[in-house]
C-alpha cells in the first residue's frame, strides 16, 4: 500500500545503494520496489533505475534518481534519537565512516550529500533543562562539538 505521505529524496543516481546504506545502518529501515525508466529521461535511459522505494526507521521515502541538477542542503535532514553514547558512536561512525563528513553540533553528512542529526535524547533533555543556566551550560558545551559526547553534556549540565 502507498503511503498518504512519502518523502521523496533527490540523488544523482544513487538512490539504490543510498537505501541499502540505510537499509543496513538503521533499524525499522528496508529497501522495497525498484522502478526502472519506461522511457529515456533527462539524466537516464529507459531501463535505468528511477526510483527506489524506501524506509529509513519507519519513514516512508522514495530515492529519486533525478542527475546532477539539484544538490542536497541542511534545509533537509533526519534527525536520529540516540539511547547511548554506544548508538551515537555507531551511527555517526557508519555514515562519516562510509564516505561522509562531519559538521557541528551532532550534525553530519552521508556520502550523497545527505545531512543527518544524531541527537543523544540526553542533549535534547539537557538543552530544553527548566533550569536555564544548566540548559545553556549543556548548549555551549555542544556548540563545541561535532560528534555528541554524552559525557561532557552531562558533565556541562551539571556545572
Amino acid at each position: 500500500m502507498i503511503s498518504k505521505n512519502t518523502i521523496c529524496i533527490w540523488y544523482e543516481r544513487d538512490a539504490l545503494e543510498a537505501a541499502q546504506f540505510y537499509a543496513k545502518t538503521f533499524p525499522n529501515s528496508a529497501v522495497g520496489a525498484v522502478h526502472r525508466a519506461p522511457g529515456d529521461f533527462p539524466s537516464g535511459k529507459e531501463g535505468s533505475i528511477l526510483t527506489v522505494e524506501f524506509t529509513v526507521m519507519g519513514i516512508p521515502c522514495v530515492g529519486l534518481n533525478g542527475g546532477p541538477a539539484i544538490k542536497h542542503t541542511e534545509a533537509f535532514s533526519f534527525q536520529v534519537a540516540t539511547e547511548d553514547q554506544a548508538e551515537t558512536d555507531r551511527l555517526w561512525d557508519a555514515i562519516v565512516g562510509n564516505g561522509g563528513q562531519e559538521s557541528a553540533c551532532g550534525w553530519c553528512k552521508d556520502k550523497w550529500g545527505l545531512s543527518w542529526q544524531i541527537s543523544p535524547r540526553v542533549l535534547i533533555e539537557a538543552v530544553t533543562d527548566s533550569d536555564k543556566a544548566a540548559a545553556k551550560r549543556a548548549f555551549e558545551a555542544m556548540m563545541t562539538m561535532k560528534k555528541i559526547d554524552i559525557a561532557a553534556i552531562e558533565k556541562a549540565r551539571r556545572g
